[in-house]
């Protein structure tokens, strides 16, 4: 079957679901629209309630905090709302938009007629990650963004200042905020990994972004587990917050290229996985 399609005229795999066509259909999705509000909300809801509770001037034991300098720019405003929803809420798109890849379309029954179309196995999943990958680079470009212009309009535009003392150049501040929103989506890979894994593993979308969020969790918790002294090290919970070293006068990268590499390694092994697992996998629905 596989030679006399190839041989068919005009046929050629690498036109088949193109990534301009998977791209719309995601658009499309109720739950893509839905996550890009809650995204875009954010900042609002944090500006609402400094307007309400005043300006944040809590401090641990004198240690001034980044949460302390979120009403000072727009740049601060949106390094703060990176530092709040680093840790779970960017979590959810990636789960999301890698979760709900294959596994949704097993469970609308439509997965074996996209095959027969026919779609190589391996060009179906490319062009999924690779949509799936932009539309989580995409949340969390949006959610800075958002915040950068609310923050701006709410509080100005001025250089970072930071909590450890002084504030960098304007000329920074962009090229610093940027540097951060790349290491989290870099750190985010894993739960990326995770997510597009357990996609060809089960029909049902919930449980493969349920699982890899879930997963992404239980990794934190350890993380919190001091007991576990270096093994710490290889969990990449532990370096998902390496970015603040980027918010220092002097530029640290020591932390951000460990946490990269972790990120990238455990990535590159679940997407490894993800394919050899729909390479052998009976299609039933």
């Amino acid at each position: 079957m596989s030679t006399l399609v190839e041989s068919a005229p005009g046929y050629r795999a690498g036109h088949t679901l193109p990534l301009r066509v998977e791209a719309v259909r995601q658009l499309k999705r109720r739950r893509t629209l839905v996550m890009a509000g809650v995204l875009a909300a954010l900042p609002l809801i944090l500006i609402a309630a400094f307007a309400i509770g005043g300006t944040p001037d809590g401090r641990d034991g004198g240690r001034v905090t980044l949460m302390d300098t979120a009403t000072a720019s727009g740049a601060n405003f949106a390094a703060t709302c990176l530092f709040v929803s680093a840790g779970f809420l960017l979590v959810v798109p990636v789960a999301l938009f890698c979760g709900d890849t294959v596994a949704s379309e097993a469970s609308w029954s439509s997965l074996r007629y996209l095959l027969a179309a026919p779609v190589p196995r391996a060009r179906l999943l490319w062009s999924k990650l690779a949509v799936a990958l932009g539309f989580s680079a995409a949340a969390m470009v949006l959610l800075p963004l958002v915040a950068l212009m609310a923050g701006t309009l709410a509080y100005g535009w001025g250089p970072l200042k930071l909590p450890t003392g002084g504030s960098l150049d304007t000329g920074d501040t962009l090229p610093r905020i940027g540097l951060v929103v790349a290491f989290i989506f870099v750190s985010q890979l894993v739960t990326a990994g995770l997510a597009f894994w357990l996609s060809t593993k089960t029909d049902a979308p919930l449980g493969a972004v349920g699982g890899a969020v879930g997963l992404t969790i239980i990794g934190n918790v350890l993380d919190a587990v001091t007991a576990l002294g270096g093994w710490r090290d290889v969990l990449p919970a532990h370096w998902q917050f390496a970015w603040i070293n980027a918010l220092q006068p002097q530029l640290e990268w020591n932390g951000m290229v460990k946490g990269a590499a972790v990120s990238v390694t455990y990535a590159l092994v679940m997407f490894a996985l993800a394919f050899r697992n729909f390479s052998r996998k009976d299609i039933v629905s």
